[in-house]
């Protein structure tokens, strides 16, 4: 993967005043490096100026950007965030129409695509990326953003002047651009944080192109547009038959993911779904004669620490350890202390430009560092829940019965932990109410679906928008912050199209969660792993860890000059923090608690003051 920027401004001859603005863009880009630590290049048109950090992985020397190509007088840049996975198709087709390529990279293929098909090219790609063409003929800028969001692109538009890149770091590297947070903003850190609106920066003025939409910039403005809806269909499969189609799906989607030219490696935690990445994985290189690198990640101590939960039923070491021997993989735990988990917190915010899942994020980033060290591409078990029911409020009548976010059923918690004036302020229901209903107006239906059918379509949407895009863009900047490139096979918009509209009783077979992909992998894993519990990624239960973040997060309150301490109710975080600790209590789903809100609300304070954030209310 990659780090892309740049910004085009149609008012000016940028090539005229190349020495003001390639420093301007080649700072944007520098900030990226961590994305694309093995080359950089920049690029200056006429109305543009682009900047690319590469980090390569497929034709390691014909692979450079900017890409510059000229057809007949016309030409052409691209800088390209991404991985095609259909590059082979896609260059046999564009060569059977003429084109010829200098390179064995799918930079080239894809500038090319872009040439020969225009913005059609978006109906013909299957991989993860984010781009940006110049077209000197037109004038014009073309950037578009894979269907499920798996690599980001954010933009502002200041003083006429359109301006991008992989990373809102990138944007405040331009003198036009300063980071400010608004109310809107504030609705989006408390009411919907660590998730964001489709489209949603949280600073103002700054956005996202959101996942499956294109964008064209030219003398008349910016117009961003959506390439990709799921298409509601009846499903006439027999069950038999939705299995066949399913495997083939899944299987081709981690075949195609395979290649690369550096080493390549897996996550195995010993659940299913990346139990089934790996598997797939092992069995694919075993016929070229290789092994398959795997990693597993915990807490150090967590064995002795570990309180099995209805959300946490099991450790995951016992089942690694069965995978390892399944599929014979070169393995490698890793282990993170409780000090590292919490340092790491600071890092996660400066990765992400925000404060995030708190120590999901900064365990994540701690065990990329470490992945990094022999690995440079790795594939992983992400989005599987989302598309197969996997989560606890697909069986959840309550959500059924709930107009609103399943992973966020009330904001009782999230209103108590605001300030009395700031809630007074910020209209924070209101707001997430009119993010859900947005959400609600774009379901894919028939129109012939019962009561019930039409909210089980409703809450797999809601994942797939909201839950799902919010796990892939942490994934994205906590690997993508130290140049590690991971790749997700569920989320190939093949298989989540076709699963959309799926039954939910297939999905849900003999009553079993994820009874259908448990059916997929009855080829590929032992019985035991395929039937074993359902746990969520893993949180440490080391009570130091609490106590150093109640300790930390104190001393925050004590001190009146801290940022975050205009938002939130200091002496009801006190009285909280006094109790015993609350591990059920959900601020995002299972996946943050009290103790994550706590150190949520730890990197709120820092990135508040690291960033220089001007909050205006």
């Amino acid at each position: 993967m990659c780090g892309i920027a740049g910004y085009c401004d149609f008012a000016d001859n940028l090539k005229l005043e190349e020495a003001v603005h390639r420093p301007i863009v080649e700072r944007m880009g520098r900030k990226l490096t961590h994305r694309g630590p093995d080359s950089f290049g920049s690029y200056i048109g006429e109305h543009v100026a682009f900047s690319h950090a590469r980090l390569s992985v497929i034709d390691l020397e014909g692979g450079k950007q900017p890409m510059i190509r000229t057809i007949n007088g016309r030409e052409y840049a691209i800088v390209y965030n991404g991985e095609l996975y259909n590059t082979k198709e896609l260059k046999k087709e564009l060569q059977s129409n003429g084109y010829s390529f200098q390179t064995t990279s799918d930079t080239e293929v894809l500038l090319f695509a872009y040439i020969a098909y225009g913005t059609e090219v978006v109906h013909k790609l299957n991989g993860i990326y984010s781009f940006a063409v110049w077209d000197s003929y037109d004038r014009s800028v073309f950037l578009c953003r894979d269907r499920y969001g798996v690599k980001p692109l954010f933009y502002t538009v200041k003083k006429g002047m359109f301006i991008f890149g992989s990373e809102i770091k990138s944007l405040f590297e331009h003198p036009y651009v300063e980071p400010v947070l608004n109310e809107y903003g504030i609705c989006e850190l408390f009411g919907l944080g660590p998730a964001r609106s489709p489209g949603c920066g949280v600073y103002e003025d700054i956005y996202e192109i959101p996942p499956g939409h294109m964008g064209y910039v030219d003398y008349s403005g910016v117009k961003v547009t959506c390439y990709f809806r799921m298409e509601p269909k009846e499903h006439r499969e027999t069950y038999r038959d939705t299995v066949e189609h399913t495997r083939y799906l899944l299987f081709d989607a981690i075949e195609r993911q395979l290649v690369s030219d550096v080493p390549i490696c897996t996550l195995l935690s010993g659940g299913l779904d990346s139990s089934v990445v790996s598997s797939v994985a092992s069995l694919h290189l075993k016929k070229q004669g290789r092994v398959l690198d795997t990693y597993s990640f915990d807490y150090k101590d967590n064995s002795a620490n570990f309180k099995s939960s209805s959300f946490q039923p099991e450790e995951d070491r016992p089942y690694v350890e069965k995978m390892i021997c399944y599929i014979n993989s070169n393995h490698r735990f890793l282990e993170c202390e409780y000090s590292e988990l919490y340092n790491c917190l600071f890092d996660a915010v400066r990765a992400k430009d925000l404060p995030g899942m708190a120590d999901v994020d900064s365990s994540m980033l701690y065990f990329a560092r470490e992945i990094k060290k022999n690995h440079t591409v790795c594939l992983s078990g992400e989005c599987a829940d989302e598309i197969f029911g996997g989560y606890p409020w697909f069986r959840d009548e309550d959500v059924y019965k709930n107009d609103t976010f399943p992973w966020s059923k009330n904001l009782d918690f999230r209103k108590e932990v605001m300030n009395q004036e700031l809630r007074n302020r910020i209209p924070l229901e209101d707001y997430v109410r009119c993010q859900y209903k947005k959400t609600m107006n774009r379901v894919p239906l028939r129109g012939d679906e019962t009561v019930r059918e039409r909210r089980q379509k409703e809450i797999s949407f809601l994942n797939t928008s909201w839950f799902m895009t919010t796990l892939l863009d942490r994934k994205d900047r906590m690997t993508m912050a130290s140049g590690l490139e991971v790749r997700v096979p569920f989320s190939d918009h093949r298989l989540i199209s076709y699963l959309y509209n799926v039954p939910w009783e297939y999905k849900y077979h003999n009553n079993e969660v994820k009874g259908l992909l448990k059916d997929v992998a009855g080829k590929v894993l032992p019985r035991e792993v395929i039937y074993r519990k359902k746990c969520p990624y893993p949180k440490t239960y080391d009570p130091k860890y609490e106590s150093l973040l109640k300790e930390n997060l104190s001393a925050i309150l004590e001190d009146s000059n801290e940022p975050v301490c205009q938002l939130i109710d200091k002496e009801y975080m006190k009285n909280l923090m006094n109790q015993k600790s609350d591990y059920g209590r959900p601020w995002f789903g299972q996946l943050m608690a009290v103790p994550q809100m706590y150190a949520y609300l730890i990197e709120i304070n820092y990135w508040l003051k690291e960033y220089k954030v001007r909050v205006k209310l």
